[in-house]
């Protein structure tokens, strides 16, 4: 696994040691951003990124690459925070990003976190995780309005999209569906 593109272009990211944490491919990154150029333009410039189920934190390291202003990873497992710990010292990212231990499903409210205008969310596959990890974060003010977020799922899931939210877009990679909506506060 690398960075795409962006100022860490080629850097590599550290693997997990098993397949309990599940990093989005090269390609499917790549794909992802591209979406995302056309919608926010090919620099995320003062964009603020939120990575929730965060696993390695590719996503969010791939925001940082390409100009956000910040990233938050939100993830339970020791080793995807060891991961996600290393790549930030290693990246050199430390005074702009956030490593939260935290239940995606269970955020409560950002308090001085404030509000983020891209959200990866990448949680375990076909455990109704996604929908209540939108509900959480619509209902705690986690998102600003027009938000955009890019929901990996399997591709053979049902997935129910929770009010405020509307279905721009969806791909599919592999087992993966990428699932791009945008947030419009109800």
């Amino acid at each position: 696994m690398r960075i795409v593109a962006g100022k860490f272009r080629g850097k590599q990211l550290n693997s997990p040691s098993d397949d309990s944490i599940r990093p989005t491919s090269d390609r499917a990154r790549e794909s992802i951003f591209n979406i995302l150029g056309s919608r926010l333009g090919p620099v995320l410039v003062e964009k603020r990124v939120l990575d929730l189920f965060a696993g390695t934190g590719a996503l969010g390291l791939e925001a940082l690459s390409r100009g956000a202003a910040h990233c938050t990873f939100v993830e339970t497992g020791a080793e995807g925070r060891g991961l996600i710990r290393d790549h930030i010292q290693d990246f050199g990212v430390a005074g702009i990003t956030k490593l939260l231990r935290r239940d995606a499903t269970a955020l409560g409210t950002p308090g001085t976190f404030g509000q983020f205008d891209l959200v990866f969310l990448d949680p375990p596959y076909s455990q109704s995780l996604g929908e209540k990890a939108l509900i959480e974060i619509a209902a705690n003010g986690w998102l600003a309005p027009g938000a955009l977020i890019v929901w990996e799922e399997s591709a053979d899931a049902e997935v129910t999209i929770p009010a405020g939210f509307e279905l721009e877009d969806t791909r599919e990679y592999g087992a993966a569906a990428v699932r791009f909506l945008s947030y419009s506060a109800a």
